[in-house]
């Protein structure tokens, strides 16, 4: 039965105050897959569904960077035998989803330590970025055995070392250079991120990058997510008032 009295968010969204960057924290996998009585596997094949559907009404709306947190440094920790699976959904889903991705002039790529990858994810990921590398329309960014903490940290030990060899100078180290470093060194930072299912902490993702970010907290698993929760969260975002440390009287003039 149609649901009635449905907003309709996607028509209130002003396209001249588009959040330029979204991140998205995809959690619930696991849950709502155990909830239906199976393995922990069909709950991450469901997710590829909410990914196709946030990249599509993302890119649709004028969003011009999405960044998914698709596997952090502590999933390593996970059972071999989902990990396993995990890459294997991996190789699977960016090679399917290339032809997509050309369609829609979307632009692949990942942040992370890509390197640790099983050899056959590298490879299907590094074909991937290479062929969509040229598209403008939107950068879709995987972030892969990514973790904050392990990407400052190698952000600083880089800049230790161009300090030795003379290639900056100590007084040149600022929060702009500083960014330099980082994995999104060609990204700009966040404006809204969007955390599921009923979870309210961050869970080592852009640490950096999320000091003037907008947040949101839905209790929905992520192969729940959709179309409209995406319009809903962009409208949500757009009805805050972000004021950078100043006052409202200030950014209203």
């Amino acid at each position: 039965m149609e649901e009635k009295n449905k907003t309709d968010y996607k028509s209130l969204i002003d396209l001249s105050r588009l959040p330029k960057h979204i991140a998205v924290i995809m959690d619930g996998n696991g849950r709502w897959a155990k909830q239906r009585g199976k393995a922990r596997v069909f709950g991450h094949k469901n997710g590829v569904k909410a990914v196709r559907a946030v990249t599509e009404a993302c890119a649709e709306t004028g969003v011009e960077y999405l960044t998914l947190y698709a596997f952090s440094t502590e999933n390593w920790n996970r059972p071999a035998l989902e990990v396993s699976a995990l890459m294997e959904l991996l190789v699977f889903t960016i090679g399917r989803e290339i032809k997509t991705l050309q369609k829609n002039n979307i632009r692949l790529n990942a942040i992370g330590n890509i390197d640790s990858l099983p050899n056959k994810c590298n490879l299907a990921l590094k074909k991937a970025i290479e062929e969509t590398r040229n598209n403008t329309r939107m950068t879709l960014t995987l972030a892969l055995s990514y973790g904050s903490r392990e990407e400052i940290h190698r952000a600083f030990i880089r800049m230790y070392q161009d300090v030795q060899e003379g290639k900056i100078a100590v007084e040149d180290i600022n929060p702009e250079s500083i960014r330099d470093y980082l994995y999104t060194y060609n990204i700009p930072d966040p404006e809204l991120l969007i955390r599921t299912s009923g979870e309210y902490r961050v869970s080592n993702f852009l640490l950096w990058q999320i000091a003037y970010t907008e947040f949101i907290f839905t209790d929905k698993l992520w192969p729940e997510i959709d179309k409209e929760d995406v319009y809903e969260y962009i409208c949500q975002f757009q009805n805050r008032e972000r004021r950078f440390g100043k006052i409202s009287e200030q950014i209203n003039r």
